[in-house]
């Protein structure tokens, strides 16, 4: 950081500091609800400003002595911004400019595929972007981020996830890879475009993890997601229309308590998978997506001067 106060809702530019956690636990929905400590023992909060505006708030944690960052991408005490209004570029700048290297992220995405089931965990290696309106890129007007998207979230940290999970009789079933279409939102889809995205290879269905990834890859941190499936997706399976609850009807009841228990095991899963990663050299194509476009001398050392210089003076 720049040396100002760190306490609670102190706005600050971001500046990584000796010592600073290199993870980023980046909660989706349901992180806002969370019970008291669930985290760890919350040493403060950041609010960095980035050149595309003021990021969510960044929450620095200790856990058992392990110390990382939070994010909840919705909200901090309800679900106060839906996906297409998510500020996704200044909370990936803000992770980079507090020192993040490695993303964990979480979502809730619908079912699509009939070997899911609500209350299953997946750790998805695919994606089809089918958003519209939101921003996709740093490098507007610029020459730079043609990228390969392969492999489309990274391996270690992959890996970390499925090595954490401690699967038992009671544990939510955890899917090993799949593809998580994103739609924009925040409606939900019809049953056509469903039919549509499962024969494009969808298996979930969700709202959040694009651009986040793409982002992240432009700022060469490694980036990948664990969720946790919430309902059916329209059309799916025939579920009536209940009036009142959420997503009018498309879980059944029998289902609720399973959703709830993967919920609940997606951040013990995310903790041990971040403790693994820690401290470890990353070797993977995330760290050095942008090492063309170095070696040519398009771009130093500074991710900061990377970004749209339009948008940066706008900051």
């Amino acid at each position: 950081m720049d040396g100002r106060p760190r306490g609670t809702g102190a706005v600050l530019r971001g500046r990584a500091r000796a010592g600073n956690p290199r993870i980023l636990l980046l909660g989706g929905s349901g992180a806002y609800s969370l019970p008291e400590g669930a985290l760890g023992l919350r040493l403060g909060t950041r609010r960095v400003r980035t050149p595309f505006g003021i990021a969510n708030p960044v929450h620095l944690v200790d856990r058992d002595g392990f110390r990382y960052f939070f994010l909840s991408r919705h909200g901090e005490q309800g679900y106060d911004r839906t996906a297409p209004y998510v500020n996704y570029r200044a909370n990936i700048y803000a992770a980079k400019a507090l020192g993040v290297e490695r993303i964990i992220a979480w979502s809730g995405p619908g079912i699509v595929s009939r070997r899911m089931r609500p209350g299953d965990m997946a750790l998805p290696d695919d994606l089809l972007d089918f958003t519209r309106n939101r921003p996709s890129t740093f490098f507007e007007g610029q020459g730079i981020g043609f990228l390969r998207q392969f492999p489309v979230f990274c391996g270690a940290v992959r890996k970390a996830l499925l090595d954490a999970w401690k699967g038992g009789a009671k544990s939510p079933r955890l899917h090993d890879g799949g593809t998580y279409a994103c739609t924009e939102g925040p409606r939900l889809e019809t049953p056509a475009e469903v039919r549509f995205l499962a024969r494009a290879g969808a298996d979930m269905i969700g709202m959040t993890l694009c651009p986040e990834g793409f982002l992240a890859r432009e700022l060469e941190m490694c980036y990948a997601p664990v969720v946790y499936l919430t309902n059916y997706a329209e059309g799916v399976r025939a579920m009536p229309y209940r009036r009142g609850v959420l997503f009018e009807g498309m879980l059944d009841r029998s289902g609720e308590e399973r959703v709830e228990r993967a919920r609940n095991a997606i951040l013990p899963v995310a903790v041990a998978a971040a403790r693994a990663l820690s401290g470890g050299k990353r070797d993977c194509p995330c760290a050095v997506s942008m090492e063309r476009y170095r070696r040519k001398g398009v771009i130093g050392s500074d991710f900061r001067t990377w970004v749209s210089p339009r948008r940066r003076r706008r900051g």
